[in-house]
């Protein structure tokens, strides 16, 4: 057996004669993995521009249409909203988001609505199996921009969506 292998290494030295080894150039297409300290901090100011927790608990209607309005806005309002009275302005789909993603696309709406002066916006969360539909309200009622909503009349999607009022202040366009 010894014999064989060193004839094998005899005939491969020779058919490899002359031949240079290929240099090894070391890039890589992937990127550097994250440092944990780093993608903590942008989680945490991800989590820091959104207002939104999962543990507070508002106070919500617990029958009837879902309503909400802030202590110093007008019961005016809610009725105005219920009515239809507003348009909305800015209409955000929320269908097969994740919580995380719906609170994300939720603070980005609100914040469109005060850089474009738009009072009046649509969520729709559609019926499913609920959890957006929970979760929506206590997350609107949590933000300091939002003055109200109201349960969406049926051309905005009825139960399945609802009208929130920003408060758009006086703040001047940021474009």
């Amino acid at each position: 057996m010894n014999k064989e292998k060193d004839e094998d290494m005899a005939l491969f030295s020779a058919l490899t004669k002359g031949m240079k080894p290929l240099t090894q150039d070391k890039r890589h297409f992937r990127e550097p993995p994250k440092q944990k300290r780093e993608l903590e901090l942008k989680t945490t100011q991800l989590h820091a521009d959104s207002y939104f927790s999962d543990t507070y608990q508002p106070h919500l209607p617990l029958e009837g249409a879902m309503r909400w309005a802030r202590e110093d806005v007008d019961s005016l309002e809610l009725k105005r909203l219920r009515r239809g009275d507003y348009q909305p302005e800015l209409l955000l789909d929320l269908h097969g988001m994740r919580q995380t993603e719906a609170k994300l696309e939720l603070a980005a709406l609100i914040q469109a609505c005060v850089k474009q002066h738009c009072a009046c916006c649509c969520v729709m969360h559609g019926h499913g199996l609920g959890i957006l539909k929970q979760n929506i309200p206590m997350w609107l009622a949590q933000h300091p921009q939002v003055k109200a909503f109201h349960k969406a009349p049926k051309e905005w999607g009825g139960d399945a969506a609802l009208l929130v009022l920003v408060e758009i202040g006086e703040h001047p366009s940021w474009d």
